[in-house]
């Protein structure tokens, strides 16, 4: 299979004839990589997106991400059935969205769940989203090694999670960054307008560049055809050295997304 192309299309609020607009767009201008969720609601836009394009399954990567409430004994595998069903395609990738809130399940539990869909060919691979360290290294270590593909957390310039970063590349697991662009907020931010404007870009575009610059993916999503292709056009730039460090050294904001059954992050 295919390496994961690291810069996505994040599919969340992509709904509708819109939606599928939106997905279109992207495909257009160069994204091959399309990130959905069973929560999201956006697999059968996902699904006609790619269908609508002529694009070949082979050139479009697809993850999707089972959903907690399909983390009970047997439930996980009908799960990603349904979703083969609405994507109209087996995903390339798919993901455990959360370890099971406030802990109430073992990780066993769906953890083995989604080690036996791949075995049976409902995915291509499998990975994790939001698990902190310890959780991964429980993860990898039941999974077995080289099974897990990425984690998929929280990752911009003003929230770098350095520490599970960098844990994750340690053990060969690809860091996927959502929120990439951290909704706007490096608007106004003095050294990332200051990196922006020396390379004649936007600050959504610096932090992209960022996260590729350190190996990481990145999954922005817009709703808008010009900003769906400005993110894309990040690919083209390349920061010096002293750049990523000025922009590893910014003030850190809280996460944006911390649920209260969410897991003990590091």
């Amino acid at each position: 299979m295919k390496d994961i192309p690291k810069l996505g299309f994040g599919t969340y609020g992509r709904t509708g004839d819109a939606g599928i607009a939106a997905l279109e767009k992207a495909l257009e201008v160069g994204y091959r990589h399309l990130d959905t969720a069973q929560s999201y609601d956006t697999e059968k836009e996902v699904g006609a997106a790619v269908r609508n394009s002529g694009l070949a399954r082979d050139d479009v990567w697809i993850t999707t991400k089972i959903d907690m409430a399909n983390y009970g004994p047997g439930k996980l595998a009908p799960s990603l059935e349904a979703s083969i069903e609405r994507l109209g395609l087996t995903p390339n990738l798919t993901l455990l969205h959360w370890p099971s809130p406030n802990g109430e399940l073992p990780l066993e539990v769906y953890l083995d769940q989604i080690v036996e869909a791949k075995a049976r060919g409902l995915t291509g691979e499998i990975g994790v989203s939001n698990f902190p360290i310890a959780l991964l290294k429980s993860a990898i270590s039941r999974a077995g090694e080289g099974q897990i593909l990425t984690n998929q957390f929280e990752v911009n310039p003003l929230h770098n999670n350095h520490k599970l970063a960098r844990f994750c590349q340690s053990v060969g697991v690809l860091v996927t960054c959502y929120l990439p662009i951290a909704k706007g907020r490096l608007a106004g931010e003095p050294t990332a307008e200051a990196i922006a404007a020396r390379h004649g870009a936007t600050v959504e575009q610096i932090a992209l560049a960022w996260e590729l610059a350190k190996g990481y993916a990145a999954i922005p999503t817009s709703s808008r055809a010009d900003r769906i292709a400005s993110n894309f056009a990040a690919r083209d730039v390349t920061l010096s050295a002293e750049e990523i460090s000025a922009l590893d050294a910014l003030p850190q904001q809280a996460r944006a997304i911390d649920p209260d059954w969410g897991p003990d992050w590091d």
